[in-house]
Parts: C-alpha cells; structure tokens; sequence
C-alpha cells in the first residue's frame, strides 16, 4: 500500500510540475519587440541629429516625430499585414466549408486519411472521422487545424495588433525623449535611460527564451548602443559636411 501511495504521490508531482513555457511568446514578445523597436530607432535617430552640432530644441523635436512618424507605420503596416493574413484565412475557411457542404463524404474520408497517417487503426480512424463530421461547424474545425493548421474561432484581431503595435512602439520611443521633456539639455541622460530601458527589455525577452536574463540584456544593450554609436558618427560626419 506504501508503494502504491509512493508512485502516486510521484506521478501527480510530476503532472504538476510538467509545464512549458510559452513558445508563442503570447502577449509579451510582440510587446516587447515593438517596444525595443522604439527604443532603438528613435534613440539611433536622435543621436544622429545630435551628431550634427544642432540645438537641444532640434533634438526633442526630431525626437517626438520619430515616436508619432513610427508608432503611426507600425500601427498602419500591422493593421494591414493581419487583415490580409485574416482575409486569406477566411477565404480558405469558405473554400473548406464549401467542400463541406457539397462533399461530406469525401471530406470525411479525407480526415480519416490523416489520422491513418499519424498512426491510428484505420477502422478506428474512420469511426472517429464519421463522429466529427456529425456537426458541421466541428467539423470544419477540425478540418482548418488538420489541414491548415488554424484555428477558425482564434482569429488575430487587426485592430488588436495595430493599437498594441503603436502603444508599445510609442513607449519605447518615449523614452530617450523624457530626459528632454523633463528639463535635460544634454544628450547624455538620453542615452543613458534609452540604453538602460534596452537592457531591461532584453532581460524581459529571457522570459520566452532559454537565455540568462543578463546575457539577453546585455546583448539589447550592446545591439542597441553600436546603432546609437554608428549613428551619430555619421551625423557628425554629415554635419561637418553640410556645414
């Protein structure tokens, strides 16, 4: 009796502790790439401007076109790229639903065909095809996730994506601004809050990654502080020259 009691204690620990993480990234890896996104190209372009010896007034400005100029194309290019990809799903599910509709049968066969391939006894593959296909929107589906790996009743929401897209590209972007807005003359708390909130995006990105929260962060830091760098070596250089 101990025994058994030993081994069940032992498989339910397990079952517990059997999790995954999210390879999806879910909600946070679009969040925080759009965020760091805005990070570095609006830090990158206000070291640029500042490169070419122009006023801190230019500076701020160059800065808050950079956030509206680039929260605005990722909202309007994220909105656009899932309302296609949405379009083209949605048109593929009526293509099934039709073939549904008018070749049940063959649809049905069809389905008991691919779990056939993956292993199961062919009379019951068909005996659970011939259950699914009962109900037609079940059946369908099945059929959307078996065939083109989707699921009709997930669908990614345009909207959703081209509001969190901005929101998150705004965030970052603001904050090599905010040094500015706050009464800094000097590029230099710029550079210091943006390469600070880049470190902190990559330790967050560890979280759907099987790197050490400071090696990603590290890594954030460094991609973003050579682009900042290289930046504004050519702003220099353009300034000397139009100058």
């Amino acid at each position: 009796m101990a025994i058994i009691d030993t081994e069940a204690a032992l498989h339910e620990a397990h079952r517990d502790n059997h999790t995954h993480r999210d390879v999806n990234g879910g909600w946070l890896r679009p969040a925080v790439f759009g965020a760091m996104d805005g990070l570095v190209s609006n830090l990158a372009l206000m070291t640029g401007v500042a490169g070419g010896a122009v006023s801190h007034q230019a500076i701020v400005l160059s800065g808050l076109a950079g956030l509206a100029a680039g929260a605005f194309s990722m909202a309007a290019g994220e909105y656009t790229s899932v309302a296609s990809q949405r379009e083209l799903v949605e048109a593929e599910l009526a293509v099934e639903r039709r073939e549904l509709r008018k070749h049940p049968e063959d649809e049905e066969a069809e389905l008991a065909a691919l779990y056939e391939a993956r292993g199961v006894e062919p009379k019951l593959a068909r005996a659970v095809a011939g259950q699914l296909s009962r109900d037609p929107e079940l059946a369908l589906e099945i059929h959307a996730r078996e065939e083109l790996g989707i699921d009709p009743g997930d669908l990614p929401s345009p909207l959703v994506a081209a509001v969190s897209s901005f929101g998150s590209f705004a965030l970052g972007a603001l904050l090599p601004v905010l040094p500015y807005l706050l009464g800094a003359t000097a590029l230099w708390p710029a550079v210091l809050l943006a390469l600070l909130g880049l470190f902190l995006c990559g330790a967050v990105v560890a979280k759907v990654t099987a790197r050490t929260w400071w090696y990603s962060g590290l890594r954030q830091l460094a991609l973003g502080g050579a682009a900042a760098g290289v930046t504004y070596a050519l702003g220099t250089l353009f300034g000397t020259a139009v100058g």
